[in-house]
């Protein structure tokens, strides 16, 4: 009883809280540019809170300890995504708000529809945003579900329906909308502030429980040890280095029948899906609600890549190691977990406090809410945001007021969580699958994004035929009933689905627009764009040096991190592990090191997320 009445205070406690910002937003959202994108007047700390938010949701508190808990180290390796997902920031973000400011874009697809003066884009733009919020929010909302589900066994209310699965998941869209719905952007990004706080907290709070229930760190590591001697299927065998392993990467590229599926090129090309949190029309619109890009460094390299990545690293390896330990029976006092599914991990570590910790097991059941809401939020209103003006407002309705932009928006972000939360409580796939789905579509937008902010030779055609395969391909190479009809399964040759769209975007884009000739008119307008962004991001002769040395070390990252060298890492011997510590994962941290500073010097040395050195002066004005 006692656990009950704390996780109902700290729940209508932290719901109150995110309420009580809907309707301080609601007070202030009159026009469209309020609503949408927070007048363009989010600040410095509110951007960096947000965005890390945004970009670290209920899939890595809950989904990702518990897939390491069912994989092992080598899915351990998807923690670089810490810093793979601000990479994208980092090439794409700066330039998208210079022209936001420039050209008073409010979403993505009016950029794109103008750059490549292309109704076609601007559709294909809302057909991703949906593809991608719709699973991705719906990912949040089951995972709040089984949260639900889970933390109140064994209390009064246990078979009520509120306590189901589909219960969990229906309390919190129905809060989330409230605030969505009434505040729009800035509202979501004022709770966000919060929800970053509580995420990090909750996972670091997580790993020591993990810790605690193991017997401490001697005994962890004493038990990584257990694993690799007593269950030698556990590790790679030498003579066998494509074989399944919990503590090592397979040494392969690619798949082998008689190994599991995270070979060197499905982990890189895994987290090229990844990347496509930051590159998804939802981060456009972030960009454009900054009241400058100084924010973006900050939150690029030390709230994502540094701080986020330390506790990645760290913390939800801990868990998810730890939680294997005690499941297989090999320290004293210890009994399996029998959980049904990986994602009952993080629940079942928050549960362990109930007897003795009643108010601490509150807190964190916040702290994975506030996880789960941060990116869920974040998306519906930016969906929301895209629906109205590009569907509502350009095709049905180009004279709507702003206060009926405001009311379709509010309408919009209520069916954006219907249909997320038909998505997420029908699908019998992981959270993170469901995930990967999402993330592949948004990982589509990278040639779009390319051609408008580097590269002057893609075409509006090309881009907008090659962004409709790479999302054919996505869908084909992911959805296996699909895959079926063409003779494949899910990740043929052991490339992720993002790996096979991102082949056949690209592919398609560069034919088409090699294919496709445009009037001189088209190209000089397309120019103009191009020539703005090199005047505002041009590099003094003293930095441009660093260029190609910073760029080198951006591909031995990628190749050596997350790519086929890190098998380099491999040690099988426990008795030749570095401090008892399994060397993949010291390898994981000391790459993840080096990547803190490539980050570094990315942003700040190349100047590719900081203060343009010119004044933008604005064409036009938010409508």
């Amino acid at each position: 009883m006692e656990k009950l009445v704390w996780l109902v205070v700290f729940t209508l406690g932290y719901w109150s809280y995110c309420i009580f910002w809907g309707i301080k937003g609601a007070r202030t959202s009159k026009t469209a540019s309020d609503y949408f994108i927070a007048g363009r007047g989010i600040g410095l700390w509110v951007f960096v809170l947000a965005a890390t938010a945004t970009s670290f949701s209920g899939w890595t508190f809950v989904g990702h300890p518990g897939t390491i808990y069912n994989v092992g180290l080598p899915y351990a390796f998807a923690s670089f995504y810490a810093i793979t997902i601000p990479f994208t920031g980092v090439l794409f973000l700066k330039r998208q708000w210079l022209l936001g400011k420039r050209f008073g874009y409010i979403t993505p697809g009016e950029m794109f529809s103008d750059y490549y003066r292309s109704d076609a884009m601007r559709m294909l733009t809302v057909v991703v945003a949906l593809v991608f919020s719709v699973p991705y929010l719906g990912i949040q909302l089951k995972a709040s579900g089984l949260l639900f589900n889970r933390l109140l066994a064994g209390t009064p209310i246990e078979h009520m329906a509120i306590a189901s699965v589909e219960g969990g998941a229906i309390m919190l869209s129905i809060v989330v909308f409230i605030y969505v719905a009434s505040g729009g952007l800035r509202s979501v990004a004022y709770v966000d502030c919060a929800q970053c706080i509580l995420l990090a907290l909750g996972i670091i709070a997580l790993g020591f429980i993990a810790l605690d229930l193991v017997g401490g760190w001697e005994a962890f590591k004493s038990g990584l040890a257990s694993l690799a001697q007593q269950k030698p299927d556990m590790v790679a065998i030498p003579t066998r280095p494509e074989s399944d392993s919990f503590l090592e990467r397979a040494g392969t590229l690619f798949f082998d029948s008689a190994g599991g599926p995270w070979t060197g090129l499905m982990i890189l090309t895994y987290m090229f899906a990844l990347m496509g949190i930051q590159s998804a029309p939802a981060f456009s619109m972030w960009a454009f609600a900054n009241r400058d890009p100084g924010p973006f460094p900050w939150q690029q390299v030390f709230a994502s890549s540094l701080i986020i990545g330390g506790i990645m690293f760290f913390f939800t390896a801990v868990q998810g190691l730890g939680g294997r330990i005690l499941d297989m029976g090999l320290l004293p006092d210890t009994t399996p977990l029998n959980l049904p599914s990986s994602d009952y991990l993080v629940p079942y570590l928050i549960d362990t406090l109930a007897d003795k910790f009643p108010w601490f097991l509150g807190l964190l059941a916040v702290c994975a809410l506030a996880a789960m809401q941060s990116t869920g939020a974040a998306y519906m209103s930016t969906a929301s945001g895209i629906i109205t003006r590009d569907l509502y407002r350009h095709f049905l309705n180009r004279e709507a007021s702003q206060a009926a932009q405001v009311a379709v928006g509010r309408v919009t972000v209520g069916v954006v969580v219907f249909l997320a939360l038909l998505v997420g409580l029908a699908s019998g796939d992981l959270l993170v699958l469901l995930g990967g789905l999402a993330v592949s579509y948004g990982f589509q937008m990278w040639p779009a994004l390319l051609g408008i902010c580097y590269i002057r030779f893609f075409t509006g055609k090309g881009v907008a035929w090659g962004l409709a395969a790479g999302l054919t391909a996505v869908t084909f190479t992911y959805i296996t009933e699909l895959g079926g009809l063409i003779g494949i399964g899910r990740y043929p040759l052991t490339l992720h689905s993002a790996g096979w769209g991102i082949f056949f975007n690209l592919l398609v884009t560069i034919l088409v627009s090699a294919l496709t000739r445009e009037e001189a008119e088209t190209q000089a307008h397309r120019a103009r764009f191009h020539d703005f962004l090199r005047e505002h991001t041009i590099l003094s002769p003293e930095k441009r040096k660093w260029k190609k040395p910073i760029w080198l070390l951006t591909l031995v990252w990628f190749l050596f991190a997350i790519g086929p060298f890190a098998v380099l890492g491999n040690e099988t011997n426990p008795a030749n592990w570095l401090w008892g510590i399994p060397t993949a994962w010291i390898w994981q941290i000391v790459w993840w090191l080096i990547g803190c500073a490539m980050m570094y010097l990315l942003a700040f040395k190349l100047e590719m997320s900081t203060m343009p050195t010119r004044e933008v002066t604005p064409l036009a004005q938010d409508d």
